[in-house]
């Protein structure tokens, strides 16, 4: 597929949909689980699972719109780079922050304020926040 200069308010209320969705599910499954279930093996599970949950849906985020162009992205520190360089670490880097060098990345102006070298470990309130900003700035940039 050729980049993309633009992406129509169709294309990311059903990305926004569908991450709100997975959101609210992994919410109620918490909830349901903190309600309901006591014991220490149980809450450390959910503390393993919940970055590596974070993790995933900053890729599904990423996928969406992974034919975004860099003219229009552009290179500056943004919540849409931030995301590239997040999924790229993830899956290049074993998880653990690193620049691309095309790209500008300023810890204090980041959503998530990771430093280079840093092990990626995206909690809810993370994603929430990450998510939010990158559909801001991709409605700001990209809205057909």
């Amino acid at each position: 597929m050729l980049g993309r200069k633009n992406y129509t308010e169709e294309e990311i209320d059903h990305a926004e949909a569908s991450v709100a969705e997975q959101l609210a599910v992994y919410t109620s499954l918490t909830g349901a689980i903190a309600g309901e279930v006591t014991g220490k093996k149980v809450f450390a599970a959910l503390e393993d699972f919940e970055p590596l949950f974070f993790g995933n849906m900053v890729l599904a985020l990423d996928r969406y719109f992974v034919h975004r162009v860099r003219a229009v992205t552009g290179k500056d520190a943004n919540p849409l780079n931030e995301v590239e360089i997040i999924v790229d670490s993830l899956m290049n880097n074993g998880g653990v922050l690193r620049g691309i060098s095309v790209l500008k990345y300023v810890p204090d102006q980041s959503v998530l304020k990771l430093e280079i070298g840093d092990p990626i470990r995206v909690r809810a309130d993370d994603f929430t926040r990450l998510s939010a900003a990158f559909f801001a700035e991709l409605r700001s940039r990209f809205l057909a």
